[in-house]
Formats: C-alpha cells, sequence, structure tokens
C-alpha cells in the first residue's frame, strides 16, 4: 500500500508490530524517551510529507504517560506535514469517566476531554475497540470507527467451547445485556441477567473491560451463583482485561474454566500468575480497519466478520 506509515507507541508494542505484519508494513521509525524532568520526548526517524499515518496506542500501563505520548506523536506528524493522522487506541483512556454519575455532582467527564485533546492534538480520524459508552463517539467532531470484538468472540466460543450449542449467554450486570443478547442471538442460545446493585465506583465494573474483577467474582459472586444454578462450566468473556488490584488473585481463586480477553491490552505477564487467562488476538480487524480506512472502503464489515 503507498502513501502509508504505521508508527508505534510504546504502551503495547507487540499489538502494533501484529497489524504491521498483518498489513505487509514495515513499522515506521520512532524514538520515545523522557527527559530528566520526566517530559515525554518523541522523535519520527523518517518523512511524512503526503502519508497517510496510523499511530497504535492503547490506553494500558502508565495511562498518563502513554496518553502524552500518542498526543505528541500525532502533533509530531501532523505539523511534519502528514496529510491525515488516524490515532487507532484498542482500549480508549479515560472511557469510563463518560457522565457526571450523580446529579449536582462535581465529577468531571474526563473521556470528553481526551477527546478534545486528540483532536487538538491534529488526530483526523480515532479506531477505538468496545468504547465502555458507545456515546463517547459523540464527544468528537473527527470520524470514530468504534469496532467490535464480538465477531472474534463468536469464533473463539464455537472453536473452544465444545457443547456451545448447550450454553447460556450471562450478563455480569444490567450494563452488559446489550451486548450479551446480541451474541445470544447470533449463536442462537438463552441469555441470562445477574441483578447486583452499585454500592462505589471502581467496586464493580461492566464486562466490556476487566479492571478489579469485582462484577464477575464479588462478595456473592456470580460464577458461584452460575454453578449453584446447575452451570456445569462458567467461562468470563471480556473485552479488555485491564486486572489491576485484587484482579489475579480474585480469578485464581474463582471457579471459571478460563477468563478471555483480547490483546488490547497486553497479557503476556498477567498470563504468568494466571492459567486461566486466555487470549483472543484482535490484531487483525484492526489491520484490516486501517486497510479499509486507507482504501477509502466501508468498515462496517468488520461488525459481523472476523477477517481471514
Amino acid at each position: 500500500m503507498p502513501n502509508i506509515k504505521i508508527f508505534s507507541g510504546s504502551s503495547h508494542p507487540d499489538l502494533s508490530q501484529k497489524i504491521a505484519d498483518r498489513l505487509g508494513l514495515e513499522l515506521g521509525k520512532v524514538v520515545t524517551k523522557k527527559f530528566s524532568n520526566q517530559e515525554t520526548c518523541v522523535e519520527i526517524g523518517e518523512s511524512v510529507r503526503g502519508e497517510d499515518v496510523y499511530i497504535v496506542q492503547s490506553g494500558c500501563g502508565e495511562i498518563n504517560d502513554n496518553l502524552m505520548e500518542l498526543l505528541i506523536m500525532i502533533n509530531a506528524c501532523k505539523i511534519a506535514s502528514a496529510s491525515r493522522v488516524t490515532a487507532v487506541i484498542p482500549c480508549f483512556p479515560y472511557a469510563r469517566q463518560d457522565k457526571k454519575d450523580k446529579v449536582g455532582s462535581r465529577a468531571p467527564i474526563s473521556a470528553k476531554l481526551v477527546a478534545n485533546m486528540l483532536s487538538v492534538s491534529g488526530a483526523d480520524h480515532i479506531i477505538t475497540m468496545d468504547l465502555h459508552a458507545s456515546q463517547i463517539q459523540g464527544f468528537f467532531d473527527i470520524p470514530v470507527d468504534n469496532l467490535y470484538a464480538e465477531p472474534a468472540v463468536l469464533k473463539w466460543i464455537k472453536e473452544n467451547i465444545p457443547e456451545w450449542k448447550n450454553c447460556i449467554i450471562v450478563s455480569p450486570d444490567a450494563g452488559g445485556a446489550k451486548r450479551v443478547t446480541s451474541i445470544a442471538d447470533r449463536l442462537n442460545v438463552d441469555f441470562a441477567l445477574i441483578h447486583k446493585e452499585r454500592k462505589k465506583a471502581n467496586e464493580v465494573d461492566l464486562d466490556d473491560m476487566a479492571d478489579t474483577c469485582g462484577t464477575i467474582c464479588h462478595a456473592t459472586p456470580g460464577h458461584i451463583q452460575l454453578i449453584s444454578a446447575g452451570a456445569t462450566k462458567v467461562y468470563a468473556i471480556l473485552t479488555h482485561g485491564i486486572f489491576s488490584g485484587p484482579a489475579i488473585s480474585r480469578i485464581n481463586n474463582a471457579c471459571f474454566e478460563a477468563v478471555v480477553v483480547t490483546n488490547t491490552i497486553p497479557q503476556e505477564e498477567k498470563m504468568k500468575h494466571c492459567p486461566k487467562i486466555q487470549v483472543i488476538d484482535i490484531s487483525m480487524i484492526l489491520a484490516e480497519a486501517i486497510r479499509r480506512t486507507h482504501n477509502g472502503e466501508s468498515v462496517s464489515y468488520l461488525f459481523s466478520h472476523v477477517p481471514l
């Protein structure tokens, strides 16, 4: 593909390399470092004049440093006369701060702030995956392609759960009901919903991401409810495996067959401490979205298909 450059930020170089390999491209030369006062420095090591530039940086690890690095990389390419700069952000940072949670509260809407910063830095287009709240797309005045892990999840279920035709898809809370009913419909199986009350922020999380794993393993754990109700095996499937705080020990102590996540966030270290974690590779979905965007093709095919 002519006139295209892909650069990797430092948050998830393995995913960036997989995307570049899939497209038959070399990753662009870039050096990211910090000065002694901890300011981020980025040097783009090749010409981007007139190029269609894609910068891959996920919202994980040192989130604030990585976000700042992304903003600086976008700006560096923009003022070096790139024709278009697309930020490929598999896991969008601050996505859970998408609204004021209580009437009259002084809580920030940080996801909108991040959207503003990306626009001001010079981004022309955003590619992300399974936004925590799809209305975040409306925070931007530039095009946002919110891709879905669902086709890859369906493929994983059919290939790795022999008795999948006899399964029930369960949402750990009301927030995931829409996602769960969609998967159940496409597998032609039943679905169920676990009702719970939310006490405070970060105590429980939705199933598009697992942070502390409160939702899937909490005090009166959903998986124990399911087994006491007659389930023989319980799998937890989610897109963004953040796994902070006590998450790994909670998973190790829970009676899941497997906790299945995508590689929007690096999982190698977590897998060393938790053999139950299995990973679905979504690099081919992101790579195909980049290819289709570059060639001016529709990406809606990817909402229901995994590229071969």
